[in-house]
C-alpha cells in the first residue's frame, strides 16, 4: 500500500508513475488526498474537544473544592455536550479512515524508474538469454504426450478425483518432482536462506498484508466457514511471518525459503499453451523471500536473479530473463524479472519464475518496520521469487531431455532421483 504522506506530497509524481501501468489514477489520488484532509480536520476537531474536556474536568474539580457547586454544575453540562460531540467525531473519523484505506487498497505499487513502458507481455524487455536449445529427434513430443507414454503423470486420474488442473504424479514422475523440490531447497539453504514450513491456509489479514486481497480475491480458493484462503504461493504465509514486527538494522538481511503446494482458481483459456503442466490449479513451488534495508533491496534483487540463473544453469535448460513492462507487472511489484524456459517440443517460452522487489508496498500493509540509527521506525523492503515453480520446469525437462530411449535426467538431479533415465 502506498504511503499517504508520500501521495500528499507527490500527487503528480504518483499519477505519472501509475500511468506507466496504463492506469488513469488522477481521480483516485485526488479522492485519497481529499479524504485524508477530512480525516485530519476531523481529528484536529476531536483533539481540541478532548483537550477542552480535560481542562473542564480540572476546573470542575477546583470549583468543587472551593465550594462553587453552581459554577461546577454549568461546566458539567458542557462536558456532557462535549462527550456527545467527541463520540460523533470519533465515529466520523473512523468512517473516513476506513474509506481512505479502501481507496488506498485500489492503488497499485509505483513502478521503478527502469520499468519499461508497455501494455502487455509483448512489451516486456528481454535482458538476458542463456543455454543451448537442444536439437530433438524426429517425432519429439510435448510433455502431455510423453507423460502418458511413460506413465509418470496422469491428468485424467486427477480430473476424476478432483477436476481439471489437479494432476496425479506417479512412479518416476513423483520421484522427479520430489527430487526437484529437495534440490531447490538445498540450493536455497546453501545460499543462506533459512528454511521454514508454513500453513497452507492464511487468514484475511495475511492476504491483505501481501496484497492478494482485494486485488486477487477471485483467484484464491476461499473457505467461507472459517474465512480462510488457500495460499496461491508461499510468499503469503512466509512474508506474514514478519507482520507487525519491528526489526533492528543489525537483523538485515533476512532470507527465508519454503516449499508449499500452491492453489489458484484462475481457469485460463483453452489451447496448447495451457495444456498439461502449463497451467494448473494445484502445483508445487519453492519460494525465496527477503526482508531488506531499503538501501540494499535492489542489490538483493540482483542477487536473487543470479541465484535463479545458477539453478537453471545447473539444470542446463535454455532460458531468458524479461524485465516486465508497466502493463504486465503484478499489482504489488515495483520491479519484476520473469524467467522463461524454452520448450523445444512446444516451440515456445514457458514462464517458470518471477523475482520482484516490492519496496515498502507490502511492508506498509504489514506494518513491518525497523529502527534506524536515530531510533526512528522506518518501513523495510520486501522481495520474493520463485526458486522455482515446478510444473513448467518439469515440462521443460521432460520435453528438452527426451531422446529415442527415454527422458534423460539432468545430471545435477540424478543423486536426488536415484535413476538416470525415465523409460
Amino acid at each position: 500500500m502506498l504511503q499517504i504522506a508520500f501521495i500528499r506530497e507527490n500527487q503528480e509524481k504518483v499519477i505519472q508513475a501509475l500511468a506507466k501501468r496504463n492506469m488513469d489514477a488522477r481521480t483516485v489520488v485526488e479522492e485519497v488526498v481529499e479524504l485524508d484532509e477530512r480525516r485530519r480536520a476531523t481529528q484536529v476537531e476531536l483533539d481540541n474537544i478532548l483537550a477542552e474536556s480535560n481542562k473542564l474536568s480540572k476546573d470542575i474539580g477546583e470549583m468543587m473544592k472551593a465550594g462553587e457547586k453552581a459554577k461546577a454544575a454549568i461546566l458539567k453540562e458542557k462536558t456532557v455536550t462535549n462527550k456527545e460531540k467527541s463520540k460523533k467525531l470519533a465515529e466520523t473519523a473512523d468512517a473516513i479512515a476506513a474509506e481512505l484505506t479502501e481507496k488506498l487498497y485500489t492503488l497499485p505499487n509505483l513502478p521503478a524508474d527502469i520499468v519499461p513502458e508497455g501494455k502487455s507481455a509483448d512489451d516486456n524487455l528481454n535482458v538476458f538469454e542463456a543455454g543451448e536449445v537442444p536439437v530433438l529427434h524426429e517425432g519429439a513430443q510435448p510433455h502431455w504426450e510423453l507423460v502418458k507414454k511413460y506413465d509418470i503423470i496422469d491428468f485424467e486420474l486427477g480430473n476424476k478425483i478432483t477436476g481439471a488442473g489437479f494432476p496425479v504424479y506417479k512412479g518416476k514422475g513423483a520421484r522427479l518432482q520430489r527430487a526437484l523440490i529437495n534440490y531447490f531447497l538445498d540450493k536455497n539453504t546453501a545460499a543462506g536462506y533459512n528454511e521454514v514450513q508454513v500453513p497452507h491456509f492464511v487468514n484475511e489479514a495475511s492476504a491483505y498484508g501481501t496484497g492478494q486481497l482485494p486485488d486477487k480475491e477471485g483467484q484464491m480458493y476461499h473457505d467461507a466457514t472459517d474465512n480462510l484462503y488457500l495460499i496461491p504461493t508461499a510468499e503469503v504465509p512466509v512474508t506474514n511471518l514478519f507482520r507487525d514486527v519491528i526489526l533492528n538494522e543489525s537483523e538485515f538481511p533476512i532470507l527465508t525459503t519454503a516449499y508449499t503446494p500452491c492453489f489458484r482458481r484462475e481457469a485460463g483459456s483453452y489451447g496448447a499453451h495451457v495444456r498439461g503442466l502449463n497451467r494448473l490449479h494445484q502445483f508445487d513451488k519453492v519460494e525465496i523471500v527477503r526482508v531488506e534495508h531499503p538501501e540494499k533491496s535492489y542489490e538483493a534483487l540482483e542477487g536473487m536473479v543470479e541465484h535463479v540463473k545458477d539453478i537453471l544453469n545447473e539444470l542446463k535448460l535454455p532460458y531468458r530473463i524479461l524485465r516486465l513492462c508497466g502493463g504486465d507487472m503484478g499489482f504489488t511489484s515495483a520491479l519484476t524479472y520473469d524467467f522463461e524456459v524454452f520448450s523445444t517440443a512446444q516451440d515456445r517460452w514457458l514462464e517458470i519464475s518471477s523475482v520482484s522487489n516490492f519496496e515498502t508496498f507490502q511492508a506498509n500493509r504489514l506494518k513491518l518496520r525497523f529502527k534506524d540509527k536515530d531510533g526512528k521506525n522506518q518501513l523495510a523492503h520486501t522481495l520474493n521469487g520463485s526458486s522455482l515453480a515446478l510444473p513448467r520446469v518439469l515440462a521443460g525437462i521432460i520435453e528438452n531431455y527426451q531422446t529415442t530411449e527415454g527422458i534423460v535426467i539432468p545430471e545435477v538431479l540424478r543423486p536426488y532421483c536415484g535413476f538416470d533415465i525415465i523409460n
